[in-house]
């Protein structure tokens, strides 16, 4: 159907050719809806370039005076196919995408993908002990960076410029960290099926012992600055109030649904990667609100700081990878100057003494290994919630299908129900108590 036909179009001849007006979709909707009310209610649209807006993401809100009517959400603007684009690579190389979609927790959308890739060829068993640990370790340690953007970024969008700048400032830490193990601060590709890229360098364990001993220090400013500051709780205290009920409809996890008083935790009620083994509390709250969310992730923050202790603790001495060299890609790595690759040593090996290590090689880097046909679904316990997958193999090389529940996409719904009712100055911390990350929301 041509644009001159559309019923909401209409079109004029210029110098360059015919130009159509387009108009409708849902903000043209909202507004001839509005139009025909006759009172003083106003559309905002804000977003998506807006800075409180957690990236992307666009709030249509209907307001009477300071009065928030209706709020709904526009996504898809930072929309990037991965979910798709991995059913035309291989099951390796989908670590590489994943690890991008929620990209201030990549370490969870890896473990999770690896965890049912490993459940559809039957090794969960076989992944080594140090690679559990190791996982656990870095996922604990990404879950403190995540909980510090959403400090800061809350902070920020209240005018706590400090609370910002603390936040930022401690998540470096961790970056460090996390560029001294995989080579990246972000986007790492680290975890991969059958265990890991490679094992902690030399200095990794001091390095994270140091870390450990500084954020704990740092902690307590936290409180000081804004768990018991007057000014700080007036603007969270009772905004986007979330109960059990609304949680459970809504299908909320994470920081929003333990703050109604429910300890759920995907750690603690279906463990993996042996996190039965550790000690660490659920953190809950009971306000159900806006504050108690903050509390959480504070907590959940020290908590983590004790599980990341332990992992060090536990940390023996053996491979970080399965045996079955049909599965375990890539066989040795190391780091050069040219970022992290094949080891010298290895090529010269398979090049020049082993010719069955270098058809193995071959194949697994040009064609990948087989999964036997099925599906599975794993999840973790993430940053913002329930992080499941679930995959879908036909027997080939690549993946028949991949599907993410991402806690952010799901833990969005809650937003008209926090914020109708409330003031337009609330909406911005009810968004900020959400935690949206929209690299997860629209993948």
């Amino acid at each position: 159907m041509s644009g001159s036909e559309h019923e909401s179009a209409g079109a004029r001849d210029t110098t360059e050719g015919r130009v159509y007006t387009v108009t409708g979709g849902d903000w043209g909707e909202v507004v001839d809806a509005v139009a025909r009310v006759d009172d003083e209610r106003i559309i905002v649209n804000m977003g998506p370039q807006h800075p409180s807006t957690h990236g992307v993401l666009r709030l249509v809100l209907e307001i009477d005076g300071e009065t928030v009517k209706q709020a709904r959400c526009g996504i898809g603007y930072l929309h990037t196919g991965i979910e798709k684009n991995m059913e035309f690579r291989n099951w390796v190389q989908g670590t590489t995408f994943v690890t991008r979609m929620d990209y201030l927790m990549p370490l969870f959308n890896e473990t999770a993908y690896c965890l049912a890739v490993e459940r559809l060829l039957g090794i969960t068993e076989q992944v080594p002990d140090r690679a559990s640990v190791i996982r656990v370790l870095m996922m604990e340690l990404n879950r403190i960076s995540s909980h510090l953007v959403a400090l800061a970024a809350g902070g920020m969008e209240i005018g706590s410029t400090t609370l910002m700048v603390y936040g930022f400032r401690d998540r470096e830490v961790i970056l460090d960290v996390f560029e001294l193990v995989t080579g990246l601060r972000m986007n790492h590709g680290y975890v991969r099926p059958g265990g890991l890229v490679q094992d902690l360098p030399p200095g990794a364990m001091d390095q994270i012992r140091e870390a450990i001993k500084l954020l704990r220090s740092r902690m307590p400013e936290y409180d000081k600055l804004a768990t018991a500051n007057p000014a700080f709780k007036a603007r969270l205290v009772d905004v986007g109030f979330l109960d059990l009920a609304g949680c459970l409809a809504l299908g909320a996890t994470g920081p929003i649904l333990r703050a109604t008083g429910l300890p759920h935790d995907l750690r603690k009620s279906d463990p993996y990667c042996g996190y039965e083994n550790y000690e660490f509390e659920v953190a809950v709250a009971d306000t159900a609100d806006s504050y108690g969310r903050f509390l959480i992730r504070l907590e959940e923050m020290r908590q983590s700081l004790r599980i990341v202790e332990q992992c060090l603790d536990r940390l023996a001495p053996g491979p970080v990878m399965v045996g079955d060299k049909k599965i375990a890609w890539p066989a040795q790595l190391a780091v050069g100057p040219d970022g992290l690759g094949n080891s010298l040593d290895h090529i010269r090996k398979i090049m020049g003494e082993s010719m069955e290590a270098l058809i193995h090689h071959f194949k697994l880097v040009t064609e990948g290994f087989r999964v036997p046909v099925g599906q599975a679904y794993a999840a973790v316990e993430s940053a913002r919630g329930e992080l499941g997958v679930h995959v879908v193999s036909d027997g080939g090389t690549r993946p028949y299908r991949v599907h993410f529940r991402d806690p952010s996409f799901t833990n969005l719904q809650t937003m008209a129900a926090m914020c109708e009712g409330g003031q337009v100055a609330d909406v911005i911390v009810a968004v900020a108590s959400i935690d949206p990350v929209m690299g997860g929301v629209d993948r």
